[in-house]
């Protein structure tokens, strides 16, 4: 992967456009649609956006353009070390995680380095047995509902949708069970972004060194076993920020997209037989979660390896891409809905953006463990607690605030208080 040139070695930055719109505000979680519509109108598929502190960058919106972009690797690299823009970018720029930095992980790597780790990842992720990961979601949903089942109110995201995803990936990578609530913690803390953030990131390294020893020393039925089984040479950092990698790309995304799901749910009355056990409107819900509510709206990026046009804009070596996955899924030119009011056009329609696309896309079986544990999630949650209903007015109902995550803060709910079936959590 191309590493950072010497500022001394680097060239001039590029400037941002006086045009740029902010990528940032309050539009981009509550009427994140009607803005990317303007910016399709005002800008069309391609527009030129401004990051904190001034970073200039482009925004794709247009579903081909994204399908242009994520389909050529060769021209669009996932190689953050292209990036013109490094000598304008301080060390505490608080959208340097999410951006990332050269690091040997399957994440931050292009090309046929990115191969190498992918080879090692996805057949890895390819063993891991669906039906009896479905059981195992099964459990956990069941304990933690039990935790707030009798109180007849429970606040969703932090008792249910946040830990779950969490959890289940604990089991899969092989942590014993008594260590899948730190694992927990850890996770959300770094969600949440607070003050503690920086001390959980470091924690989140050493659970994962920690675990990587253990299967060194002792092999099991679980995902690290089966990355160590690989032949191909891989130091002990490059499987620590793997696994690093897998966890927090299926944690809070999968957290959200179930919080999506019940919020669609529990305010749109299409869905309203689900709440009597209707298993099929489930999957319903989820995909058009996929399609319209996606918890990734923007990722972070792509860097152009040359000079060259895309849509109608001149796009300079090494500027920065970012995907802006629900804005292409929104696009007009790809779909339509119905205009009576009933089912959306795309119903059962998976050519969405959610995933992202080509070489750098979610793994095909990373997004199948996210699927299964986010249905079984909502199963077993409506199953317990069929008279499920919002606590607060919908509109009432809070955001992240970002432009790049879409989910739900809170998602306060009540309902009829029912016996815990095992032990608690």
């Amino acid at each position: 992967m191309t590493t950072p040139a010497p500022s001394s070695a680097r060239s001039c930055p590029v400037h941002a456009d006086p045009a740029a719109v902010a990528l940032s505000g309050p539009r981009f979680h509550t009427d994140p649609h009607q803005l990317y519509h303007e910016m399709r109108r005002e800008h069309g598929p391609v527009v030129a956006v401004e990051l904190p502190g001034g970073v200039p960058a482009w925004l794709v919106i247009g579903y081909r353009e994204m399908h242009q972009v994520t389909s050529d690797p060769e021209l669009f690299p996932r190689d953050v070390g292209l990036w013109n823009q490094w000598p304008n970018i301080p060390a505490d720029w608080p959208l340097l995680p999410m951006v990332g930095q050269p690091m040997p992980s399957i994440y931050f790597t292009a090309g046929a380095e990115h191969r190498r780790h992918l080879a090692m990842v996805e057949p890895a992720l390819e063993t891991v047995d669906t039906f009896a990961l479905r059981r195992t979601c099964e459990e956990l949903a069941d304990r933690l509902i039990d935790a707030f089942c009798g109180r007849g109110e429970a606040e969703l995201v932090a008792d249910f949708a946040e830990p779950l995803p969490v959890l289940s990936l604990a089991r899969i990578l092989g942590f014993p069970d008594a260590d899948g609530p730190r694992l927990a913690w850890t996770m959300k803390t770094l969600a949440d972004g607070g003050a503690d953030a920086q001390a959980a990131h470091l924690q989140f390294a050493e659970q994962m060194q920690h675990l990587l020893a253990a299967k060194q020393a002792e092999r099991g039925a679980d995902l690290v076993s089966r990355m160590l089984e690989h032949p191909g040479p891989f130091t002990d950092q490059e499987y620590v920020l793997d696994l690093m990698a897998i966890t927090a790309a299926g944690h809070l995304p999968t957290a959200d997209w179930i919080g999506n799901s019940v919020r669609l749910m529990l305010t749109d009355d299409r869905f309203a037989a689900a709440l009597g056990g209707g298993r099929h409107s489930v999957g319903q819900a989820m995909n058009e979660v996929l399609w319209e509510d996606t918890p990734t709206q923007i990722l972070a990026g792509r860097w152009a390896a040359r000079d060259t046009r895309l849509g109608d804009k001149v796009i300079r070596s090494g500027d920065m891409l970012l995907l802006g996955l629900a804005a292409a899924n929104a696009d007009p030119h790809v779909r339509q809905h119905v205009s009576d009011g009933a089912e959306p056009a795309h119903a059962g329609n998976s050519a969405h953006f959610a995933f992202s696309y080509g070489e750098y896309r979610c793994p095909f079986p990373a997004q199948q463990i996210a699927e299964v544990i986010a249905r079984t999630g909502i199963e077993v949650l409506l199953d317990r607690l069929p008279d499920l209903d919002l606590a607060v007015p919908a509109q009432n109902l809070a955001r992240r605030p970002s432009a790049f995550l879409r989910g739900m803060t809170s998602l306060p709910v009540r309902f009829t208080p029912v016996r815990a079936i095992g032990g608690t959590p």
